[in-house]
């Protein structure tokens, strides 16, 4: 496995980040202890969910599942880097959701008793909140890594503009502030591309890509269906519209002689301001085939070509779209 800090912070987390929101509604308890075990195995130490994951409101059903697997003892809480989510809704009350100091405090300690731990090691905020200042949310965090409740604060599906205002007014209180960004960005979505990833690079934020296969796009969707697997109708929509591209990548791919859900990571993975994509196995077989993607190394000529057939927005701004 191989390892890279986390942005500017001097934590280590392997390059394959395993995501866990399958854990409950479609994956099983059994297998869920077993997917976390091979992970390990596999030299996997980030881990990541939320407390909305699960999808039963106010339950945290996959932070449940991760705790009773931490609970096992084996080092596992120790081996792990485990990283959560708070913003989403997990009750009907006025304060339940979002990023008040209210919520912060009241979800932190949440995940805790649930994930059966007395820290978390990144502490991410799932959304940008509009209507709450960034003086509050720090002061709450900072209240948090006092208590020792909290290591790392992140973000995800944060703007460019809104990573710049959160450091800004970290540097002013002073406090160490955001050390990543999760968001959302694959060969088809590269929009982050323009802010998103100029900023973190520039505030030295380690990137966490989720949807890296773009929803199963671009884990070889065309041989599936033509080896009879069914698709949803919400793939097959997505499908019609990027037929094109998806048939020459999945051609492209054969060229290579390669899985393309490992190319799409792959690709991910040379990218520079990107820490590890975040991968959400259902299976150890799926988990285990992650790994090849660790291995692919694409020369100039090749991402030249993953460029040709899914045009980015031009790189950073404003050179995509001025002088």
């Amino acid at each position: 496995m191989d390892y890279a800090h986390l942005g500017r912070a001097g934590l280590s987390v392997s390059r394959l980040c395993l995501g866990t929101m399958n854990f409950g509604p479609e994956t099983s308890e059994e297998d869920s202890f077993a997917i976390m075990d091979k992970a390990h195995d596999l030299g996997i130490n980030f881990f990541d969910t939320a407390n909305v994951y699960g999808w039963k409101k106010g339950e945290g059903v996959t932070e449940q599942i991760v705790g009773r697997w931490f609970a096992k003892g084996g080092g596992r809480r120790e081996k792990t880097v485990i990283a959560t989510k708070l913003y989403g809704s997990m009750g009907d009350w006025p304060n339940e959701t979002f990023l008040s100091a209210l919520n912060i405090r009241r979800a932190c300690d949440a995940s805790l008793k649930r994930l059966q731990t007395d820290y978390i090691d990144l502490y991410q905020m799932h959304h940008v909140d509009r209507s709450t200042p960034f003086d509050e949310i720090w002061e709450a965090m900072e209240v948090l890594r006092q208590q020792g409740k909290i290591i790392y604060a992140g973000s995800s599906n944060f703007a460019g503009w809104h990573i710049a205002k959160a450091q800004e007014t970290a540097k002013r209180r002073p406090f160490t502030g955001l050390v990543s960004e999760q968001s959302h960005y694959n060969l088809l979505v590269r929009q982050v591309e323009l802010e998103v990833l100029p900023a973190c690079e520039d505030y030295g934020l380690g990137v966490i890509p989720w949807s890296p296969l773009a929803g199963g796009l671009l884990g070889g969707v065309l041989r599936k269906i033509d080896k009879g697997r069914s698709a949803s109708e919400r793939m097959l929509g997505e499908l019609e519209k990027h037929r094109d591209k998806v048939e020459r990548y999945e051609a492209f791919c054969d060229e290579l002689g390669e899985d393309p859900a490992n190319v799409a990571l792959a690709w991910l993975l040379a990218q520079k301001a990107v820490t590890g994509p975040i991968i959400g196995p259902r299976t150890i077989e799926q988990l285990e085939g992650a790994l090849r993607a660790l291995e692919i190394e694409l020369d100039e000529k090749a991402l030249a070509r993953l460029d040709e057939i899914f045009p980015g927005p031009g790189g950073p701004a404003p050179e995509a779209y001025a002088w």
